[in-house]
Protein backbone atom coordinates (compact mmCIF):
# COMPACT_ATOMS: atom_id res chain seq x y z
CA UNK A 1 0.00 0.00 0.00
CA UNK A 2 1.30 3.44 -0.96
CA UNK A 3 0.93 5.99 1.86
CA UNK A 4 0.06 9.55 0.88
CA UNK A 5 1.73 11.68 3.55
CA UNK A 6 0.31 14.84 1.98
CA UNK A 7 -3.16 14.14 3.41
CA UNK A 8 -3.94 16.41 6.35
CA UNK A 9 -3.85 15.03 9.87
CA UNK A 10 -6.57 16.63 12.02
CA UNK A 11 -5.63 17.26 15.66
CA UNK A 12 -8.33 17.77 18.27
CA UNK A 13 -6.85 19.56 21.26
CA UNK A 14 -8.07 17.98 24.52
CA UNK A 15 -5.89 19.66 27.16
CA UNK A 16 -8.69 21.91 28.50
CA UNK A 17 -10.73 18.78 29.35
CA UNK A 18 -8.75 15.56 29.42
CA UNK A 19 -5.56 17.41 30.25
CA UNK A 20 -6.85 19.35 33.25
CA UNK A 21 -9.29 16.80 34.71
CA UNK A 22 -6.59 14.96 36.66
CA UNK A 23 -4.68 18.04 37.87
CA UNK A 24 -4.64 18.39 41.67
CA UNK A 25 -4.13 22.17 41.44
CA UNK A 26 -7.22 24.23 40.65
CA UNK A 27 -6.83 26.18 37.41
CA UNK A 28 -8.80 29.40 37.54
CA UNK A 29 -11.70 29.77 35.14
CA UNK A 30 -10.11 32.84 33.56
CA UNK A 31 -6.92 30.86 32.91
CA UNK A 32 -8.88 28.04 31.28
CA UNK A 33 -10.65 30.54 29.05
CA UNK A 34 -7.37 32.24 28.12
CA UNK A 35 -5.80 28.88 27.24
CA UNK A 36 -8.72 27.90 24.99
CA UNK A 37 -8.68 31.30 23.31
CA UNK A 38 -4.97 30.94 22.57
CA UNK A 39 -5.52 27.43 21.22
CA UNK A 40 -8.31 28.77 19.00
CA UNK A 41 -5.74 31.02 17.30
CA UNK A 42 -3.22 28.20 16.81
CA UNK A 43 -5.03 26.58 13.89
CA UNK A 44 -7.11 23.86 15.55
CA UNK A 45 -10.44 23.04 13.99
CA UNK A 46 -11.60 21.10 17.07
CA UNK A 47 -11.05 21.80 20.79
CA UNK A 48 -12.49 19.75 23.64
CA UNK A 49 -13.16 22.73 25.86
CA UNK A 50 -14.60 21.05 28.96
CA UNK A 51 -16.96 18.52 30.43
CA UNK A 52 -20.29 18.55 32.20
CA UNK A 53 -19.85 15.88 34.83
CA UNK A 54 -20.62 15.87 38.52
CA UNK A 55 -18.42 18.38 40.37
CA UNK A 56 -17.94 15.71 43.03
CA UNK A 57 -16.50 13.31 40.46
CA UNK A 58 -14.25 15.77 38.60
CA UNK A 59 -13.90 18.93 40.73
CA UNK A 60 -11.19 20.34 38.46
CA UNK A 61 -13.82 20.92 35.72
CA UNK A 62 -16.71 22.14 37.84
CA UNK A 63 -16.78 25.47 35.96
CA UNK A 64 -17.91 24.11 32.57
CA UNK A 65 -20.72 26.62 32.10
CA UNK A 66 -18.50 29.59 32.88
CA UNK A 67 -15.77 28.36 30.55
CA UNK A 68 -18.10 27.89 27.59
CA UNK A 69 -19.72 31.27 28.28
CA UNK A 70 -16.38 33.06 28.44
CA UNK A 71 -14.45 31.73 25.45
CA UNK A 72 -14.17 33.74 22.24
CA UNK A 73 -15.56 31.38 19.64
CA UNK A 74 -13.58 31.42 16.44
CA UNK A 75 -15.31 30.73 13.15
CA UNK A 76 -14.53 27.24 11.90
CA UNK A 77 -13.59 25.85 15.33
CA UNK A 78 -15.80 23.15 16.88
CA UNK A 79 -15.94 23.39 20.67
CA UNK A 80 -16.62 19.95 22.16
CA UNK A 81 -18.02 19.03 25.56
CA UNK A 82 -17.80 15.62 27.21
CA UNK A 83 -21.09 14.51 28.76
CA UNK A 84 -21.68 11.40 30.92
CA UNK A 85 -25.49 11.39 31.04
CA UNK A 86 -28.68 13.26 30.14
CA UNK A 87 -28.19 15.87 32.87
CA UNK A 88 -24.70 16.61 31.57
CA UNK A 89 -26.05 16.81 28.02
CA UNK A 90 -28.71 19.31 29.10
CA UNK A 91 -26.04 21.47 30.69
CA UNK A 92 -23.77 21.24 27.63
CA UNK A 93 -26.60 22.11 25.24
CA UNK A 94 -27.53 25.11 27.39
CA UNK A 95 -23.88 26.18 27.23
CA UNK A 96 -24.06 25.92 23.41
CA UNK A 97 -21.40 23.27 22.91
CA UNK A 98 -20.99 22.47 19.20
CA UNK A 99 -20.49 18.75 19.79
CA UNK A 100 -21.27 16.35 22.60
CA UNK A 101 -18.79 13.56 23.29
CA UNK A 102 -20.40 10.52 24.95
CA UNK A 103 -18.10 8.02 26.64
CA UNK A 104 -18.47 4.34 27.42
CA UNK A 105 -15.78 1.75 28.04
CA UNK A 106 -15.37 -1.46 26.10
CA UNK A 107 -14.52 -2.96 29.50
CA UNK A 108 -17.41 -3.57 31.89
CA UNK A 109 -15.10 -3.14 34.88
CA UNK A 110 -13.66 0.18 33.72
CA UNK A 111 -17.12 1.45 32.78
CA UNK A 112 -18.35 0.73 36.29
CA UNK A 113 -15.29 2.49 37.75
CA UNK A 114 -15.55 5.46 35.40
CA UNK A 115 -19.30 5.85 34.82
CA UNK A 116 -20.70 3.98 37.86
CA UNK A 117 -22.89 1.82 35.62
CA UNK A 118 -22.81 -1.15 33.28
CA UNK A 119 -22.12 -0.80 29.57
CA UNK A 120 -25.75 -1.73 28.87
CA UNK A 121 -26.96 1.09 31.11
CA UNK A 122 -24.59 3.52 29.39
CA UNK A 123 -25.94 2.59 25.98
CA UNK A 124 -29.51 3.08 27.17
CA UNK A 125 -28.57 6.52 28.51
CA UNK A 126 -26.98 7.37 25.16
CA UNK A 127 -30.34 6.82 23.49
CA UNK A 128 -31.89 9.50 25.71
CA UNK A 129 -29.05 11.92 24.93
CA UNK A 130 -29.37 11.34 21.18
CA UNK A 131 -33.11 12.03 21.31
CA UNK A 132 -32.53 15.19 23.37
CA UNK A 133 -29.81 16.49 21.03
CA UNK A 134 -31.91 15.83 17.92
CA UNK A 135 -34.83 17.74 19.46
CA UNK A 136 -32.58 20.73 20.17
CA UNK A 137 -30.72 20.52 16.84
CA UNK A 138 -27.53 22.18 15.67
CA UNK A 139 -25.16 19.87 17.56
CA UNK A 140 -23.16 16.85 16.46
CA UNK A 141 -22.68 13.71 18.52
CA UNK A 142 -19.51 11.68 18.99
CA UNK A 143 -19.23 8.41 20.86
CA UNK A 144 -15.98 7.36 22.52
CA UNK A 145 -15.14 3.70 23.13
CA UNK A 146 -12.75 3.90 26.08
CA UNK A 147 -10.27 1.08 26.85
CA UNK A 148 -10.66 -0.03 23.22
CA UNK A 149 -7.09 -1.34 23.08
CA UNK A 150 -6.88 -2.82 26.58
CA UNK A 151 -8.19 -2.41 30.12
CA UNK A 152 -6.09 -1.99 33.28
CA UNK A 153 -8.52 -4.27 35.13
CA UNK A 154 -9.49 -6.84 32.50
CA UNK A 155 -6.42 -6.79 30.26
CA UNK A 156 -6.97 -7.66 26.60
CA UNK A 157 -10.19 -6.47 24.95
CA UNK A 158 -11.54 -8.54 22.08
CA UNK A 159 -11.48 -6.59 18.82
CA UNK A 160 -14.86 -8.09 17.89
CA UNK A 161 -16.37 -6.45 20.96
CA UNK A 162 -15.01 -3.06 19.91
CA UNK A 163 -16.47 -3.51 16.43
CA UNK A 164 -19.88 -4.43 17.91
CA UNK A 165 -19.80 -1.28 20.02
CA UNK A 166 -19.01 0.81 16.94
CA UNK A 167 -22.04 -0.75 15.23
CA UNK A 168 -24.23 -0.04 18.24
CA UNK A 169 -23.07 3.59 18.34
CA UNK A 170 -23.85 3.99 14.66
CA UNK A 171 -27.26 2.37 15.12
CA UNK A 172 -28.00 5.01 17.76
CA UNK A 173 -27.29 7.71 15.17
CA UNK A 174 -23.98 9.07 16.42
CA UNK A 175 -22.05 11.14 13.89
CA UNK A 176 -18.52 10.10 14.86
CA UNK A 177 -16.61 7.49 16.85
CA UNK A 178 -13.45 7.77 18.95
CA UNK A 179 -11.40 4.71 19.80
CA UNK A 180 -9.52 5.50 23.00
CA UNK A 181 -6.39 3.82 24.35
CA UNK A 182 -7.24 5.01 27.83
CA UNK A 183 -4.13 3.75 29.62
CA UNK A 184 -1.62 3.42 26.78
CA UNK A 185 -1.87 -0.34 26.19
CA UNK A 186 -1.96 -0.27 22.37
CA UNK A 187 0.87 -1.25 20.04
CA UNK A 188 1.30 -0.35 16.35
CA UNK A 189 0.39 -3.78 14.94
CA UNK A 190 -2.77 -3.89 17.03
CA UNK A 191 -3.63 -0.34 15.95
CA UNK A 192 -3.17 -1.22 12.28
CA UNK A 193 -5.60 -4.16 12.58
CA UNK A 194 -8.18 -2.15 14.51
CA UNK A 195 -8.14 0.78 12.10
CA UNK A 196 -8.43 -1.46 9.06
CA UNK A 197 -11.55 -3.04 10.57
CA UNK A 198 -13.04 0.23 11.82
CA UNK A 199 -12.71 1.89 8.40
CA UNK A 200 -15.00 -0.76 6.95
CA UNK A 201 -17.69 0.87 9.10
CA UNK A 202 -16.55 4.49 9.23
CA UNK A 203 -15.01 7.14 7.03
CA UNK A 204 -11.68 8.68 8.04
CA UNK A 205 -13.58 11.91 8.75
CA UNK A 206 -15.82 10.18 11.31
CA UNK A 207 -13.10 8.21 13.15
CA UNK A 208 -10.89 9.72 15.86
CA UNK A 209 -8.02 8.00 17.68
CA UNK A 210 -7.22 8.88 21.27
CA UNK A 211 -3.82 7.59 22.36
CA UNK A 212 -1.99 7.90 25.65
CA UNK A 213 1.77 7.72 25.99
CA UNK A 214 1.75 5.66 29.19
CA UNK A 215 4.22 3.12 27.82
CA UNK A 216 6.00 5.36 25.35
CA UNK A 217 4.21 4.15 22.19
CA UNK A 218 1.88 7.09 21.64
CA UNK A 219 3.41 8.62 18.51
CA UNK A 220 4.30 5.21 17.07
CA UNK A 221 0.61 4.33 17.35
CA UNK A 222 -0.39 7.59 15.66
CA UNK A 223 1.87 6.85 12.72
CA UNK A 224 0.54 3.29 12.45
CA UNK A 225 -3.03 4.60 12.50
CA UNK A 226 -2.30 7.31 9.93
CA UNK A 227 -0.68 4.78 7.61
CA UNK A 228 -3.74 2.54 8.03
CA UNK A 229 -6.01 5.39 6.89
CA UNK A 230 -6.99 7.27 10.08
CA UNK A 231 -6.82 11.06 9.86
CA UNK A 232 -8.16 12.45 13.15
CA UNK A 233 -6.36 12.31 16.50
CA UNK A 234 -6.78 13.67 20.00
CA UNK A 235 -3.74 15.21 21.69
CA UNK A 236 -3.07 17.41 24.72
CA UNK A 237 -0.77 20.39 24.99
CA UNK A 238 2.33 19.46 26.97
CA UNK A 239 1.25 15.81 27.12
CA UNK A 240 -1.15 16.56 29.98
CA UNK A 241 -3.86 14.25 31.20
CA UNK A 242 -4.80 10.78 32.29
CA UNK A 243 -7.88 8.92 33.45
CA UNK A 244 -8.59 9.50 37.16
CA UNK A 245 -10.33 6.11 37.34
CA UNK A 246 -7.58 3.94 35.83
CA UNK A 247 -4.49 2.81 37.78
CA UNK A 248 -1.21 3.81 36.19
CA UNK A 249 -2.76 6.21 33.70
CA UNK A 250 -0.55 8.99 32.43
CA UNK A 251 -0.79 11.74 29.89
CA UNK A 252 -2.18 11.95 26.41
CA UNK A 253 0.10 12.12 23.44
CA UNK A 254 1.64 15.58 23.40
CA UNK A 255 0.18 18.00 20.86
CA UNK A 256 3.36 19.86 20.02
CA UNK A 257 5.33 16.61 19.78
CA UNK A 258 2.71 15.25 17.37
CA UNK A 259 2.66 18.40 15.26
CA UNK A 260 6.46 18.40 15.20
CA UNK A 261 6.43 14.80 13.95
CA UNK A 262 4.03 15.80 11.20
CA UNK A 263 6.08 18.85 10.25
CA UNK A 264 9.25 16.77 10.01
CA UNK A 265 7.49 14.18 7.80
CA UNK A 266 5.68 16.69 5.61
CA UNK A 267 2.21 15.75 6.91
CA UNK A 268 0.09 18.92 6.96
CA UNK A 269 -1.82 19.86 10.13
CA UNK A 270 -2.51 23.59 9.69
CA UNK A 271 -1.34 24.18 13.26
CA UNK A 272 1.18 26.81 14.37
CA UNK A 273 3.97 24.78 16.01
CA UNK A 274 6.00 27.74 17.36
CA UNK A 275 2.85 29.05 19.06
CA UNK A 276 2.17 25.61 20.56
CA UNK A 277 5.68 25.45 21.96
CA UNK A 278 5.28 28.91 23.44
CA UNK A 279 1.97 27.92 25.06
CA UNK A 280 3.36 24.64 26.37
CA UNK A 281 6.23 26.46 28.05
CA UNK A 282 3.69 28.39 30.16
CA UNK A 283 2.14 25.22 31.60
CA UNK A 284 4.65 24.52 34.42
CA UNK A 285 3.97 27.93 35.93
CA UNK A 286 0.20 27.47 35.52
CA UNK A 287 0.10 23.96 37.01
CA UNK A 288 3.03 24.05 39.41
CA UNK A 289 4.92 21.10 37.90
CA UNK A 290 6.87 20.02 34.84
CA UNK A 291 5.03 18.50 31.86
CA UNK A 292 5.98 15.48 29.71
CA UNK A 293 6.29 17.24 26.35
CA UNK A 294 9.69 16.92 24.67
CA UNK A 295 9.70 19.49 21.86
CA UNK A 296 8.91 22.33 24.24
CA UNK A 297 12.14 21.45 26.05
CA UNK A 298 14.41 20.60 23.14
CA UNK A 299 12.98 22.94 20.49
CA UNK A 300 12.51 22.09 16.82
CA UNK A 301 15.25 20.60 14.67
CA UNK A 302 15.52 23.89 12.82
CA UNK A 303 16.12 25.82 16.06
CA UNK A 304 19.91 25.68 15.87
CA UNK A 305 22.12 26.99 18.65
CA UNK A 306 24.98 29.49 18.55
CA UNK A 307 28.41 28.03 17.89
CA UNK A 308 30.46 27.94 21.14
CA UNK A 309 33.20 30.54 21.37
CA UNK A 310 35.93 27.90 21.77
CA UNK A 311 34.88 26.34 18.47
CA UNK A 312 35.04 29.67 16.68
CA UNK A 313 38.71 29.93 17.54
CA UNK A 314 39.70 26.52 16.21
Amino acid sequence: MIIDYSEQLIVQEVAPRDGLQIEPTWVETADKIALIDQLSHAGFSRIEAGSFVSPKAIPALRDGEQVFAGIRRRTGVIYVALVPNRKGAERALAAKADELNLVMSASQTHNRANMRMSCEASLAAFGDIVALARDVGGVTLNGTVATAFGCPFEGRIEEDRVMRLIDQYLDLGLDGITLADTTGMANPRQVDRMIMRALHRLTPASLTLHFHNTRGLGLANVLAAYEAGARRFDAALGGLGGCPFAPGASGNICTEDLVNLCDEMGIPTGIDLPLLIELSRTLPALLGHDVPGQVMKAGRNCDVHPVPEYVRGL
